[in-house]
């Protein structure tokens, strides 16, 4: 007997009021959720998390073991990474010689985890995964930018950090010669617990306690949660596209993955045996 989580999820983007392309990209397609935030300007940044969204959600509408989850994961991650790459590549030989795309990419999938589902996290970059449960906001996921090293190093606060004239640099994306590597780890979300999935154009525009106020309204739902998220940012300055995707878990449900008796009623019935 497996248990199946019920969500619901809302997602929302904005071009903000700096950017004029919004090189942002999302899916949320269950059991999938993935935001890639584009580097590299217009036919660049946005093409490039374009290709990490079109290969993420290739896994909507199926079902996942940990094992198989992850490993779908890590694989449409390469996918991606090959096909920016190799995009690249081509524009160079036709004789963009400057041309660059890149992406970050913050992604979560639900899986079965036997007695309970589980949420696989994988991120690149300083797109952010939170977790929202009993009046608290945790951060999920780790930055792979410069002010987190020097936080990690004691050089700088994290209060620091958030007005760092740097702080907008990543150490880890998609799009390089370099392998992208991912942190991918596994996690068990609570009922009533909310999974927030944002760029840095939502966490670098207003702060986690602000976030936290947002995510605490009990009477807005998982897409107006997200749009308020991305109004905020826009409000506070917009200086970057924002994007967030808000997952909701409402409950879990008991599932047979097989009832013989069912299973020999149903075939009786489709035979005419039964009414």
């Amino acid at each position: 007997m497996s248990r199946k989580v019920v969500i619901a999820h809302g997602a929302s983007t904005d071009v903000g009021q700096v950017r004029k392309v919004n090189e942002d990209s999302h899916v949320a397609e269950p059991p999938v959720f993935v935001v890639a935030d584009g580097m590299g300007g217009h036919d660049g940044g946005d093409i490039a998390s374009e290709m990490v969204i079109q290969e993420f959600a290739k896994l909507g509408g199926t079902h996942y073991a940990s094992e198989s989850g992850s490993q779908a994961m890590v694989e449409a991650l390469q996918a991606a990474q090959d096909r920016i790459v190799a995009f690249a590549l081509e524009q160079r030989s036709r004789g963009a010689s400057d041309y660059q795309s890149g992406t970050t990419c913050a992604a979560a999938l639900i899986a079965d985890g036997g007695s309970s589902p589980l949420w696989i996290l994988l991120n690149v970059g300083d797109s952010r995964i939170y977790r929202f449960f009993d009046g608290t906001l945790s951060q999920l996921s780790r930055d792979h930018s410069l002010v987190q090293e020097l936080v990690d190093s004691g050089q700088i606060t994290r209060e620091q950090a958030e007005h760092h004239p740097e702080r907008n640099v990543v150490t880890r994306a998609l799009g390089g010669m370099a392998p992208a590597v991912p942190d991918i780890f596994q996690v068990t979300l609570p009922v009533g617990a909310r999974l927030m999935l944002c760029s840095d154009g939502v966490s670098g525009m207003i702060s986690d306690a602000e976030i936290a106020d947002i995510l605490a309204a009990e009477d807005t739902d998982a897409r107006d949660t997200a749009e308020k998220l991305v109004a905020a940012a826009v409000e506070a300055g917009g200086r970057d596209n924002a994007t967030a995707i808000v997952v909701d878990v409402m409950g879990l449900t008991e599932e047979n993955p097989y009832d013989s008796e069912q299973q020999r009623v149903s075939m009786e019935q489709k035979l005419g045996v039964l009414p």
